[in-house]
């Protein structure tokens, strides 16, 4: 799209907010009842396209993403009332006679950048948000999933007015587009150095943001885990979607006691998840793109690989793979892997591994595999990261009831049911007093009745 055409539908989403058909409760419900329903139609297109583009199995591509939306959207459905109402606080006795109330307002016309990772989750996820709040949207999937990015534009299409939500079509040019414009908030997900450019590009408009990044989540067992159950866990979260996952146990930080018999474990789970060949599994799937395939190929230490480090070019797929032996100061640690990449390292003290990741950027996520309560609440306590799981990966996010987010490296604000109404709406805070009565006390001439009246109310 050009420019003039971008700046066109803003335009056009500025006018239709600005009438106040979005503020109606029951014109929301309507709205994301068709987009609930235009979904299930083309569940088999929505599956299709994420095979195209990631290599996804139907199974994977519903419980990862499809599912995720329809839930998001039955959540909303369910609570869009209780959320929209005006929220009654307490009024100080010096505002006698008054009515405090924070009154729920959506933004207006809103900005949704998305990534190519989980195109229809994180495009569509944050739109229902968006819509239950009471906003129009613009909605940017990236171009590295072309096939997901053509079903998302023919569903919004078919459920919304271009003046209401649209879709923008097209690569980096576009994005620069969008972002000189003067959007009334921005939501993205994607990686650091975008989300530094999406902030400075807001800044200049003093527009609030959303951003939902990465970073290298560490994934600690505990001496105490139960290993076989520890092993199953972590290759189900580090592989799904080939470790092209936000949340994904970057690396594994174990206990140098336990981790001779963690590796046997992970191998073992490996095998029994994914094949001896898992490059020949039609459920694995691959790599988005060759720049991505290259790169990560690229972190492979075949010194210090334990398990898979096959690559298939042409299919742009890598086998699950495990490195031992790996240091701070290698190759695959200085950046997020988002990858099939496992690095394992080791601590002699649960002590040594939180100052360790605490020297480091806050990751997005964090796991514990432990059976020592103590020490869970010792990691979950003094180590920063947006959120995480004891004894498991990745769950934490595929709920309505908790927000989900980083903060500083990883991101900053949270979304998801009430988090993420909560993220497109601004509470206007409005004391309603009443005429009847009005209390002298405030005005001048000040007198020493009024004097010691405000040191009775106020303390």
């Amino acid at each position: 799209m050009t420019k003039q055409e971008i700046k066109r539908i803003v335009d056009r989403q500025r006018v239709y907010f600005r009438s106040g058909a979005t503020l109606h409760i029951p014109e929301r419900i309507q709205a994301l009842k068709r987009l609930k329903a235009c979904i299930l139609q083309h569940e088999k297109e929505i599956n299709e396209a994420l095979r195209k583009d990631l290599g996804k199995s139907n199974f994977e591509g519903y419980m990862c993403e499809t599912g995720l939306v329809l839930s998001e959207i039955s959540y909303m459905l369910k609570h869009i009332h209780a959320f929209s109402r005006e929220r009654t606080v307490r009024t100080p006795l010096a505002q006698f006679h008054s009515r405090s109330f924070k009154k729920p307002s959506p933004y207006g016309v809103v900005l949704i950048m998305s990534p190519w990772n989980y195109p229809f989750l994180l495009t569509l996820d944050p739109l229902v948000d968006a819509v239950a709040a009471g906003n129009t949207v613009v909605l940017k999937p990236s171009a590295y999933s072309p096939n997901t990015g053509a079903v998302i534009q023919k569903i919004i299409g078919q459920c919304f007015e271009e003046s209401y939500v649209s879709v923008i079509d097209g690569g980096r040019e576009e994005n620069t587009c969008l972002l000189q414009e003067n959007f009334d908030y921005i939501f993205f997900t994607g990686s650091q150095a975008v989300g530094k450019e999406v902030m400075r590009h807001a800044a200049e408009h003093l527009t609030p943001v959303t951003l939902e990044l990465g970073g290298k989540s560490p994934c600690i067992v505990e001496k105490s885990a139960n290993l076989r159950l520890a092993a199953r866990r972590i290759v189900f979260g580090k592989f799904l979607n080939c470790g092209q996952t936000c949340v994904a146990p970057d690396y594994i930080y174990c206990d140098a006691a336990v981790k001779d018999a963690l590796l046997k474990e992970i191998q073992r789970q490996i095998k029994k998840q994914f094949g001896k060949n898992p490059l020949k599994n039609k459920n694995y799937g691959k790599i988005i793109n060759d720049k991505h395939f290259q790169r990560i190929s690229g972190l492979i230490d075949k010194n210090k690989v334990v398990c898979g480090g096959s690559t298939a070019p042409e299919t742009l797929q890598i086998e699950p793979t495990v490195m031992d032996m790996v240091t701070f100061n290698d190759a695959v640690m200085q950046e997020e892997i988002f990858g099939p990449i496992m690095p394992v390292l080791t601590y002699d003290s649960l002590e040594q591994a939180v100052e360790q990741i605490n020297t480091m950027p806050h990751p997005l996520a964090l796991y514990i595999f432990t059976a020592n309560k103590k020490a869970a609440d010792t990691v979950l306590s003094h180590c920063g990261f947006g959120g995480g799981c004891v004894n498991d990966t990745i769950i934490h996010l595929a709920t309505s009831e908790m927000g989900f987010g980083g903060f500083g490296a990883s991101g900053m604000g949270s979304y998801h049911g009430k988090s993420g109404f909560d993220t497109f709406t601004h509470y206007k805070s409005i004391v309603d007093k009443k005429t009847w009565l009005d209390l002298p006390m405030r005005y001048q001439p000040y007198r020493r009745l009024n004097d010691r009246l405000i040191h009775r109310f106020l303390k």
